[in-house]
């Protein structure tokens, strides 16, 4: 009998800026059968998101460094083909940390959720309805909880979380203020992404623009790291009356920003409430705010496109998203 082989990407080396091909290697190996509790995934897709410099650097993270020799941590979408769990069955979709590899026996508990039955291609749960939009979510709903009429100023706005942002807020009935780098992404975020206003945080007449666009600023939205410092000169530090919200900083590490005093947190001194959460924590915990169990959310629509369907059939979210590497030829 012919045994199946597991392609794996495995950390070779630590890179001290951006990772290169020499820092990974190509192994293979067998494909384990699961045990029990366990699930076979074949991958469909991989995600390559930014928070990957930080999980490969040896600089202090918000998550454990990938190991050396390891197989290189990822969400994936895939298909289940082997299960020993009564939760997840053959043929089902499913997503979760399951590395850059073709194949992945993982704990039922590991698994995310199931995807599908949205009618959207399973890509998207590595995107607008994945970690992207549910960072987006999360960051300005449940911590912002915005009114209509009030502002929202959103740094790194033409981003996968940033355009979502953006787009949910408008959807809400904020006016948005969007914080990008170069012309070509504030033209993106004024066209595509429907922004109010958006500036260049690189030109040099940024903060006398970013005080016109904010007028009175009711929130500020930081979905990583560029643009932070420049938030002080907004409305929203300067009235006491607003809150701010970080999101993760996903691709800075070892890079300082022109405009980076290094702190992500510095224009909290006088906004009403600063708050920071962990992007992975809420994924986790999205069966859980759903009302379902993780097997349970097999078909229920993400927070996110129900924000963009159910409140108005007008509103469709647009992303960039997340880099998707499919791994397969067929679904």
């Amino acid at each position: 009998m012919h045994q199946r082989v597991n392609r794996q990407v495995r950390l070779k080396s630590r890179p001290s800026g951006i990772p290169q091909a020499e820092h990974f290697e190509i192994v293979e190996a067998p494909v384990p059968e699961p045990s029990s509790g366990q699930v076979l995934v074949r991958n469909i897709y991989l995600s390559v998101d930014p928070a990957m410099r930080g999980w490969v650097s040896a600089v202090a993270n918000y998550s454990e460094p990938v190991a050396l020799g390891a197989v290189m941590r990822s969400l994936a979408v895939g298909r289940v083909e082997e299960s020993r769990s009564s939760d997840f069955h053959p043929g089902e979709y499913v997503t979760g940390m399951f590395g850059w590899q073709e194949y992945a026996v993982v704990d039922a508990e590991a698994i995310e959720r199931k995807v599908g039955g949205s009618g959207l291609p399973i890509s998207t749960s590595l995107g607008i309805l994945g970690l992207n939009g549910l960072t987006a979510y999360f960051a300005l709903l449940e911590i912002g909880q915005p009114k209509a009429g009030e502002t929202a100023v959103v740094s790194t706005a033409a981003g996968a979380v940033g355009s979502c942002v953006g787009q949910i807020a408008k959807i809400k009935g904020c006016r948005t203020v969007g914080i990008a780098g170069g012309p070509d992404k504030v033209r993106v975020c004024r066209e595509e992404f429907r922004y109010d206003s958006a500036v260049d945080y690189g030109a040099d007449d940024f903060e006398s623009a970013l005080d016109a666009a904010c007028l009175r600023a009711s929130m500020s939205i930081s979905t990583t790291r560029p643009a932070l410092s420049a938030i002080p000169s907004c409305g929203v530090s300067r009235s006491g009356h607003g809150w701010s919200s970080a999101a993760r900083r996903p691709s800075r590490a070892g890079i300082r920003h022109p405009r980076d005093h290094g702190s992500s947190v510095i224009f909290s001194s006088n906004a009403r409430e600063c708050r920071g959460f962990s992007s992975l924590t809420m994924f986790s915990a999205v069966p859980r705010r759903c009302g379902t169990s993780r097997a349970g959310c097999a078909t229920d629509r993400s927070a996110i496109e129900r924000t963009s369907s159910t409140e108005s059939s007008r509103h469709r979210v647009r992303s960039q998203g997340c880099t998707a590497a499919r791994i397969s030829a067929s679904v």
